[in-house]
């Protein structure tokens, strides 16, 4: 996933380009303009409204689904498409578009029908069908969509077609998150832009929603609908309520003592070995007090799992007990608060409710013992 300001650079540049080829023209309001008015009006940055794509014909391409069927998007002509472009080992900012497109899918009830989810693949060194088919297992999207793949000489022809930067930079993929809705004629509608927030997946999932309806027969309500005004993440500064993933209690985490917090989904079973990280961290709970270290406490991004149980029974199967408690971040509001950018993201917060240090991707338990004590010493 791109940086903040790489990311708004990219959102220009995609303008200007698409502006350039007659797409951003405003006159009468597209579908959905009066919402993105609202939303803005709301205050939320983590919404995005979209863009007008002035409906030019979606350009056509054929590309492999993860089970290996061919597959035109001109073949969906009649259905409303969601149309995303996503790397199929992200952690990042990949997992909240595919919840996005789910639940806008899902809110339209039984006009969801009419509605076809597709993900063309925006990492060309992870570009297999069993790349694009481990990322639908893992959250829980097989039979949900269609998520397709080629060759990396058709793969960078689709990305040109829809002006989408894709860059590998020091083995990381570089992509722009980008969401496009496509009507049943074929023709592109909207682009959107996925934010970094997880407080923010059901409020776009349903700003896509309802730009849908607004191209579906009758016009279909939504089943249920959220505010859609800024939600303010809860930081280390303020008492955090979990649900308890082991139990039917609670996990805390409040100020006035230190605590070491790892941000973790299950669908990272795809691309490291999660049992063996999450038991590992067995041996830094087991010296935390008598080293006087930071408590640890695991939370699982909620958000982002295919559904409130899936933690729960990952947690069951895992052989051997935590020796930490584990919440559910069921909003998505302690990972924006604590700023998480990525899954596992480690964070070390002082007594007083600092962030004296975080971390992307997983340590051994060496390494994160001497980090923590590092940074817990020198950053009181």
């Amino acid at each position: 996933m791109m940086s903040r300001r790489r990311l708004v650079a990219v959102a220009a540049a995609l303008a200007a380009m698409l502006a350039l080829a007659g797409c951003t023209g405003r006159g009468a309001a597209a579908p959905g303009e009066a919402l993105g008015a609202d939303a803005a009006a709301a205050g939320n940055g983590n919404i995005d409204p979209g863009g007008s794509l002035g409906a030019r014909p979606a350009p056509d391409f054929t590309l492999v689904n993860q089970f290996g069927q061919p597959m035109s998007l001109s073949q969906f002509r009649g259905k409303v498409v969601l149309l995303s472009f996503d790397d199929a080992v992200c952690t990042t900012v990949c997992p909240l578009t595919t919840q996005e497109m789910l639940q806008a899918k899902q809110l339209l009830g039984t006009a969801g029908n009419q509605v076809r989810l597709l993900g063309v693949d925006a990492n060309p060194d992870a570009a297999s069908t069993a790349d694009v088919m481990a990322y639908s297992r893992a959250h829980a999207m097989v039979n949900q969509w269609d998520f397709l793949t080629g060759t990396k000489a058709q793969l960078a022809a689709v990305w040109k077609h829809y002006a989408i930067y894709d860059q590998i930079e020091q083995g990381v993929v570089d992509h722009t998150p980008a969401l496009f809705l496509i009507d049943q004629h074929g023709r592109e509608q909207r682009i959107y832009l996925t934010a970094m927030a997880y407080s923010s997946i059901t409020q776009q999932a349903q700003v896509l929603a309802q730009q849908i309806s607004q191209l579906l027969p009758g016009h279909p309500p939504l089943s249920r609908q959220v505010p859609l005004s800024a939600v303010a993440g809860l930081t280390p500064r303020q008492t955090a309520r979990m649900p308890a993933a082991g139990s039917s209690g609670t996990v805390t985490l409040t100020p006035g003592q230190p605590h070491l917090v790892v941000f973790f989904a299950t669908w990272l079973s795809e691309t490291s070995d999660l049992t063996a990280e999450l038991t590992s961290l067995n041996s830094y709970a087991r010296t935390e007090k008598q080293d006087h270290l930071p408590s640890l406490t695991a939370v699982d991004e909620e958000v982002t799992e295919p559904d409130a149980g899936t933690v729960r029974t990952y947690l069951k199967h895992l052989g051997s007990p935590l020796g930490y408690p584990v919440g559910m971040d069921t909003t998505g509001r302690v990972a924006d608060g604590y700023g998480v950018q990525d899954q596992p993201w480690y964070v070390l917060t002082s007594a007083a409710g600092k962030i004296t240090w975080s971390h992307d991707g997983w340590l051994s338990p060496p390494a994160l013992q001497q980090a923590v004590r590092q940074h817990a010493i020198s950053r009181r």
